[in-house]
């Protein structure tokens, strides 16, 4: 696809052609801070590059904090998050290539197709607390898991984008009286004392992304942050709809108290025993759906899936997501 062109002005006034050796080709999505890209490196492997907005690359203190994501980004590696080929931080316009991982994110696929089955929620819950034990073991706090910044990959689901991520010793200090995050992810100890912030806010962001994806919405729901705010702080959780199952657990998780939530490794423990009941076929399932895929009706499949029955011979030969070793695929 040809780099889509804006109409703004100066330093916007187009999608840059390369962000160094890398083609960007089409647009994959837009944020506050900076566009991603689908782009080829001169081998031609696909790769997702962020190129920040022109305005934030005049600013100091945002430079800093891409810097911190690059690194933090860098320090991660695991099956459950994206690979960094490449950064530039000191670029005119600052961008960071990680591999393209072909799927939708979370917030997407419930959009497009609704709840996840029970199956599918215990698969995405094991993927994130290893994704997050992964995090947490390099000293580093993520602080914005939520929906969007879960890609939902054929083999799993993938933790993205360490933009307001923090490494426990960094000199990037959260200001006083200064939010940082999305609210309905947001622990407590975000809105009480933001700068005491630790690996418990994630497992916390966790419960309230596995709600929103067994039930469409989250824990504490309302349309008005500041209420979403003061029922994270005061009131419990909706776990209406909930796998009974994985409700206690859950539960655990959006407890008000970070000590009194389970760790990454407690949470991989708890889904042991449920492990061997995973089946063989792709995480996000395909479009075509009879009887002998076993997988929802209504559901569609992110870019570089298989779909019908060929399909099926295919996923018999792969392994099952938990505890089992993974390849890395392409990743955003």
């Amino acid at each position: 696809m040809t780099p889509q062109r804006s109409t703004g002005t100066g330093m916007e006034a187009e999608v840059p052609e390369y962000a160094g050796h890398y083609r960007l080709e089409s647009c994959l999505g837009s944020g506050g801070m900076g566009v991603v890209h689908l782009a080829r490196s001169t081998s031609g492997l696909r790769l997702a590059v962020k190129v920040v907005h022109a305005e934030f690359a005049r600013d100091p203190e945002f430079r800093g904090r891409f810097r911190q994501e690059v690194a933090a980004a860098r320090t991660v590696s695991g099956a459950f998050t994206a690979s960094v080929v490449d950064a530039d931080p000191e670029a005119g316009r600052p961008w960071m290539a990680t591999l393209f991982i072909p799927g939708p994110t979370l917030a997407e696929q419930v959009k497009r197709n609704g709840p996840m089955a029970p199956a599918q929620v215990r698969r995405l819950m094991a993927g994130l607390a290893e994704a997050l034990r992964d995090i947490h073991r390099v000293g580093v706090v993520h602080r914005d898991l939520k929906p969007s910044n879960v890609l939902l990959a054929e083999d799993g689901p993938k933790v993205i984008d360490f933009g307001i991520s923090r490494p426990k010793d960094s000199e990037l200090r959260t200001e006083t009286g200064k939010l940082i995050g999305t609210p309905p992810f947001m622990a407590p100890e975000q809105f009480r004392r933001p700068r005491e912030v630790g690996p418990a806010a994630d497992v916390f962001a966790l419960g309230s992304v596995l709600v929103h994806a067994a039930t469409g919405r989250g824990p504490f729901d309302s349309d008005s942050p500041y209420i979403v705010a003061y029922q994270v702080v005061h009131d419990e959780p909706d776990l209406t709809g909930v796998p009974e199952d994985l409700a206690p657990l859950v539960l655990r998780c959006l407890a008000k108290d970070p000590e009194d939530r389970p760790t990454p490794d407690e949470l991989m423990r708890e889904l042991r025993s449920t492990a061997a009941s995973y089946d063989t076929q792709a995480f996000v399932p395909d479009r075509t759906a009879d009887d002998t895929t076993g997988q929802e009706p209504g559901q569609e499949p992110g870019p570089g899936q298989e779909t019908g029955r060929a399909a099926v011979g295919a996923r018999r030969e792969r392994r099952g997501f938990a505890g089992s070793p993974r390849g890395r695929t392409a990743a955003a």
